[in-house]
């Protein structure tokens, strides 16, 4: 079959995991996934050849240059150079810019490389010792958020995912009309699969396999940490990992020698955003702009839910995989598996790199079994969504990063008094397990939301064991917190 020369592939993908604490820092990481992937690909000569170096936003040290610094280490000159910002969906937004440029004759190869060593920090504040890695950026930026928190939510200590993700779970509870023991026990059957994956991949963080009870139980090594999240079903961030892919027009490819059976083609894909925050989203437990991305990533690629082989669901929190298989109309059971990496909790979740760790997964998987496969990205507050269709036959229509769908929030009001409705909630748990506080969002009688704190002991203790969701409460407020009662 004869192929455009301009259409994009796939060519080289690597992964890298680093047990031994502590590891090396984030850039010797990059060059080490970027080399192996050149050499997967069988054409270590294209690094000399890239047009364009791509870094995903790495938590573990802010560089004055990641991917000129990167470059160098390469001995690579490329013309286009990025870093990204913060976010789960980095990762395809960078390769679907890098394939676009391609398409267009903009450019003929691009690298895109990311990596993390939280495990590492850890390791070494633990011990007490300063991390002091290569090529600081002086001063040091500013967290790379597109978007900072909403004043509201920071008043709220409402800004880490375990709790804006669980609250939006028990919305989606409520409104799914599970009780707390059935969303318990289908958490657990949905991703104790998961475990089996991640056991078998060799890049795995973690390669127990769990049951469903072990996994949704709280124990002493598996607390509750954002009700009713324990913390065997949430991403696990501190870990030394890397991964990279390199992408070149299929002209080049041809001249390298790079095998047909080793290219992979982004048939389509597609970018779309709900609200920012989590109290602003109009149904706090669904995703309309998931919806939307899938629909048109399977219209851009030429392909239905049914045409795959593979499948990987972005997995940070359950309500994540949820949200997503709703919106695609896909079983949670279904028997092709949500992840070809284990998912987040269990393969491992670093930062915003993730998605090129599932997607070189899924390159590996197509080379063994021709076919399609997806790959979904998730960023901050289940805000950002991305899918991508994999192919090993060429075809479809990229699409490009513009979303497809934006939401319209809800307005978020400060400082209200007077009666509310529970629209979401979560406890917030301590590190040794004990509960600390209820992090409420509430539907106001005039429109709009409102957050609130639960104080009480015996009030947070109910949240744990009866649906709040719909309870009428009353909020008084505390300087710039609302408190909840009831």
């Amino acid at each position: 079959m004869s192929v455009d020369p301009r259409t994009p592939c796939l060519i080289g993908v690597a992964q890298h995991t680093v047990r031994a604490q502590p590891g090396p820092e984030p850039l010797d990481l990059w060059e080490l996934v970027a080399r192996e992937a050149a050499a997967d690909a069988g054409a270590p000569g294209v690094l000399e050849r890239l047009d364009s170096i791509q870094v995903v936003y790495a938590d573990s040290w802010q560089y004055d240059d990641p991917a000129a610094r990167l470059a160098e280490r390469l001995a690579a000159e490329p013309r286009h150079r990025a870093y990204s910002r913060v976010s789960g969906t980095a990762p395809q937004l960078l390769i679907g810019e890098a394939a676009g440029r391609i398409a267009a004759g903009e450019m003929d190869a691009a690298l895109v490389a990311g990596a993390e060593a939280l495990a590492t920090r850890r390791a070494l504040r633990k011990a007490g010792e300063r991390v002091a890695w290569s090529h600081p950026a002086v001063p040091k930026p500013p967290y790379g958020w597109e978007r900072p928190p909403h004043p509201d939510e920071l008043a709220h200590e409402l800004f880490l995912p375990v709790h804006t993700y669980a609250i939006m779970e028990t919305a989606r509870r409520a409104a799914s009309h599970e009780s707390l023991e059935e969303e318990s026990a289908h958490r657990g059957r949905m991703m104790a699969p998961m475990t089996r994956v991640a056991a078998a991949n060799p890049h795995a963080w973690h390669r127990e396999v769990r049951t469903p009870r072990e996994l949704v139980v709280p124990s002493e090594d598996n607390r509750l940490v954002g009700w009713p999240y324990t913390r065997r079903t949430v991403a696990v961030l501190e870990v030394d990992q890397a991964a990279a892919v390199i992408l070149v027009a299929t002209g080049l490819a041809d001249r390298l020698g790079v095998p047909r059976d080793k290219r992979v083609y982004l048939r389509g894909w597609a970018y779309a955003e709900d609200t920012w925050e989590v109290a602003a989203r109009p149904e706090p437990g669904s995703s309309p702009a998931m919806a939307a991305a899938a629909r048109r990533a399977f219209a851009r690629a030429g392909v239905g839910l049914d045409d795959l082989g593979a499948l990987d669901v972005y997995s940070c929190f359950a309500i994540a995989l949820r949200s997503a298989c709703a919106a695609m109309g896909l079983d949670p059971l279904d028997g092709r598996g949500l992840t070809v990496t284990g998912g987040l909790p269990y393969a491992g979740g670093p930062a915003s790199d993730y998605v090129l760790h599932s997607t070189a997964a899924m390159a590996g998987r197509l080379r063994a079994e021709p076919g399609h496969g997806l790959v979904t990205g998730v960023g901050m507050h289940l805000t950002k969504h991305t899918y991508a269709i994999w192919s090993t036959e060429p075809g479809g229509a990229l699409g490009d990063g513009e979303p497809v769908y934006t939401a319209e929030p809800v307005p978020i009001v400060a400082g209200y008094e007077g009666p509310a409705t529970v629209a979401g909630y979560t406890v917030a748990h301590g590190r040794d397990g004990a509960a600390e506080r209820g992090v409420v969002v509430a539907d106001l009688p005039g429109g709009g939301r409102a957050h609130a704190h639960l104080r009480d002991p015996g009030l947070i203790a109910e949240a744990e064991s009866r649906e709040l969701v719909g309870r009428k409460i009353r909020l008084r407020a505390d300087g710039p917190v609302n408190v909840a009662t009831w």
